[in-house]
């Protein structure tokens, strides 16, 4: 996780002469996601996700909102809990309370929510930013392996018939869907890749009796 980069967007976004926490900001971001839960929702996820970004960053409508979004859709990461989408976006919205414009504000809160995965996005920045989140399933099998038992790991609390009963049912509702990615970019660099990683993954839970 880069400081600069953090340190020169929070700058860019907040009103004039309000983002003098810059830093504190930062090593509050750091210290989330290196929670010692975390195993997949970890530092890494946030530059992997950054990383994608920079390959589509002359096409949002608001690339700066959607770089916050990235920033922060996680930073609130606890299990079990259901809402830490939310609690990350209203976290967000305290943090830069009365020193932000209303509509970029909000437009991060917006965004952030849509990395649940459970509303379809509509506005392209809502659909490069779920396919930045979700760009991780085309990474090469060992890697996308490796992620799929951390984030496993991360449930640790769950035993494999509870946590793989619910996991198996999204991955089949990632695949069934007409388009893995939503965006035009995503999808033809990633959507075969993608695809092929989460077949073979799910064939392999079956064999295990997992799914």
């Amino acid at each position: 996780m880069n400081r600069e980069r953090f340190t020169a967007l929070w700058v860019r976004c907040l009103d004039a002469g309000k983002a003098d926490d810059a830093e504190e900001v930062f090593s509050m971001l750091l210290n989330r996601y290196c929670e010692s839960h975390r195993k997949y929702h970890t530092p890494q996820h946030i530059v992997h996700c950054l990383e994608q970004f920079d390959k589509v960053s002359s096409q949002p409508e608001k690339p700066d909102a959607v770089e916050l979004a990235i920033w922060f859709h996680d930073i609130i990461y606890n299990i079990p809990n259901i809402e830490n989408e939310l609690k990350s976006a209203e976290l967000f919205l305290e943090l830069t309370k009365g020193r932000i414009n209303p509509d970029l504000g909000q437009r991060v809160y917006d965004l952030i929510l849509v990395t649940t995965h459970k509303i379809k996005p509509i506005l392209y920045d809502d659909k490069l930013l779920v396919d930045i989140d979700l760009s991780s399933f085309a990474l090469p099998w060992e890697q996308f392996r490796q992620d799929s038992q951390h984030v496993r790991e991360e449930f640790s609390n769950k035993s494999d018939k509870e946590f793989y009963s619910g996991h198996v049912k999204f991955l089949q509702f990632l695949l069934d869907k007409p388009r893995f990615f939503a965006s035009e970019f995503f999808c033809a660099e990633f959507e075969v890749d993608a695809r092929k990683n989460i077949e073979k993954l799910l064939k392999q839970l079956h064999g295990d009796g997992l799914s």
